[in-house]
């Protein structure tokens, strides 16, 4: 089942047979309040989704060379293409658990049998994960607008710092990622 902040907040005082008490009150709230900071994290990763893929699939490849070369798991070119479509699927279902502030439609859509079918497709998982590590770092830097001109060159893209403390935020979404890490390994 896919839930929100607010679909959790029912389900747990459901399953305990209460009401949403003030604490879960107060977690909504504060969900709320964050709201526009979480817009403006999903909004930096969805925008520049495209570049984090292909930045971090390139990653793997100069790591690995032979990634690419006849027999690689990035050759041929539809490999390469598989390759960059999981990175973008992926990546998509961090931005929903973020924007939802729940990890049940990563676990549940993209997660669930994710290592086993790598597995029987013979996708290296260690390159995998290197790959899922790099478009962590990334997104966090485009959360918390640390990206620079001098790493993101010609597609460089200043999003615009969200107002107040991301750390949260950030900690959350890198939990999300480790969640894909964890999934792989």
């Amino acid at each position: 089942m896919v839930l929100d902040a607010f679909s959790r907040a029912v389900v747990a005082a459901d399953a305990s047979t209460t009401t949403v008490g003030t604490s879960g009150i107060g977690e909504l709230k504060k969900f709320i309040a964050e709201g526009n900071k979480r817009l403006d994290a999903v909004n930096a990763i969805a925008s520049n989704a495209s570049c984090i893929v292909s930045d971090a699939v390139a990653g793997i490849v100069c790591e690995n060379q032979g990634l690419i070369q006849a027999g690689g798991n990035c050759y041929p070119n539809r490999r390469m293409a598989a390759c960059l479509r999981d990175g973008e699927i992926l990546l998509r279902y961090i931005t929903y658990a973020l924007l939802s502030g729940d990890a049940s439609v990563l676990d549940d859509r993209a997660l669930n049998g994710l290592k086993e079918t790598y597995a029987a497709l013979g996708v290296p998982t260690t390159s995998s994960v290197r790959a899922v590590q790099i478009m962590k770092a990334s997104s966090l830097a485009h959360i918390n607008d640390t990206n620079t001109e001098a790493n993101g060159g010609k597609r460089f893209r200043k999003m615009g710092s969200p107002q107040g403390d991301c750390s949260a935020l950030t900690s959350e979404a890198a939990s999300y990622f480790d969640r894909v890490i964890s999934a792989l390994s």
